[in-house]
């Protein structure tokens, strides 16, 4: 009778990956809210069963040995397809049910989130959603790595393996003090920006991108002093006369600018606006329930996206 072999468990390769995320057996063990003697017991009993070692131990460091790093990816793969298949049949039972992780970047979450919420959870009262706001590089490891389930983004952006589905525009506004020649006009150019010191967000954000797309490289070099870490304040600092900026027409509706005295003009070009989409992982059993989610966000944003441009999938 051929012998069974033992396998690691999904609690163990858990407790593997926390490990090498936090590269401390007390932070990691918090992380899985255990004790470190049970992390440290749970990491030498998959040991035992792969036959390795996996761990090198100091007194002041942990270190992954390079098979215990290439166990670590597959491990991640694993637990992303096991919860999956739990998100498989749960979806079975009732749609947009149960927890969904969603990220969301800094320059929508609070802008377009507190105007669908509610309606969503009316609509969905068994939808528990998580959120997690960040920029989006970080936001598609969480998606990779399966703490994620879904992500709202501002494109174009490379998602890479990832699928979206682009659902809205939004329009891109250039806003600038009163006083301002701007205000005589019904549109701003590209052209009418390369005179002016702008004003943009820090590195990292893919509005910041986006804008910058539609520079020339002789205004680029003008732009690259002027970076702030929010879009409140960057109207803070044209409000008090550093410059001009450009925001999303979804953080003017909200009333970004209310009570400032500033005034804003449409930012006049051919691709002169950003698409709001979803980003997903191509093995999610969820997917259609992902596309229920975006008439709610179209909805409140009211700029369906132009016919030429094409889901990715």
């Amino acid at each position: 009778m051929a012998q069974i072999k033992t396998i690691p468990t999904l609690k163990q390769l858990r407790h593997l990956i926390a490990l090498a995320d936090h590269g401390h057996f007390g932070r990691a063990a918090e992380s899985c809210l255990i004790t470190q003697s049970s992390l440290s017991a749970s990491i030498k009993e998959l040991e035992a069963i792969l036959g390795r070692v996996l761990i090198e131990r100091t007194r002041r460091s942990v270190r992954l040995t390079p098979l215990a790093e290439e166990v670590v990816a597959r491990a991640r793969d694993i637990l992303v397809d096991v919860e999956d298949i739990v998100d498989l049949v749960a979806a079975v039972d009732e749609p947009l049910s149960g927890s969904l992780q969603l990220g969301v970047i800094p320059t929508i979450a609070p802008f377009l989130l507190p105007r669908v919420l509610p309606t969503l959870r009316k609509s969905f009262p068994d939808l528990k959603l998580y959120l997690t706001e960040d920029q989006s590089s970080r936001l598609l490891d969480g998606l990779n790595g399966g703490s994620l389930d879904l992500l709202l983004l501002a494109y174009p952006y490379p998602s890479g393996k990832f699928e979206d589905h682009i659902f809205a525009d939004d329009g891109l506004w250039v806003t600038f003090n009163r006083n301002h020649y701007f205000s005589g006009l019904e549109r701003v150019t590209t052209q009418d920006l390369e005179s002016e010191s702008l004003l943009l967000l820090s590195e990292g954000n893919c509005l910041r991108d986006h804008i910058l797309s539609y520079s020339s490289k002789s205004h680029k070099k003008s732009i690259d002093d002027f970076q702030a870490t929010s879009l409140n304040t960057l109207v803070q600092m044209v409000e008090n006369g550093l410059g001009l900026t450009v925001l999303p027409k979804m953080a003017i509706d909200s009333g970004i600018i209310r009570g400032t005295g500033l005034q804003v003009r449409p930012l006049d070009g051919r691709y002169a606006s950003r698409k709001i989409g979803f980003c997903w992982r191509k093995s999610s059993p969820r997917k259609e329930e992902f596309k229920l989610l975006s008439p709610f966000f179209q909805n409140e944003l009211a700029t369906p996206v132009r016919p030429n441009t094409r889901e990715r999938k």
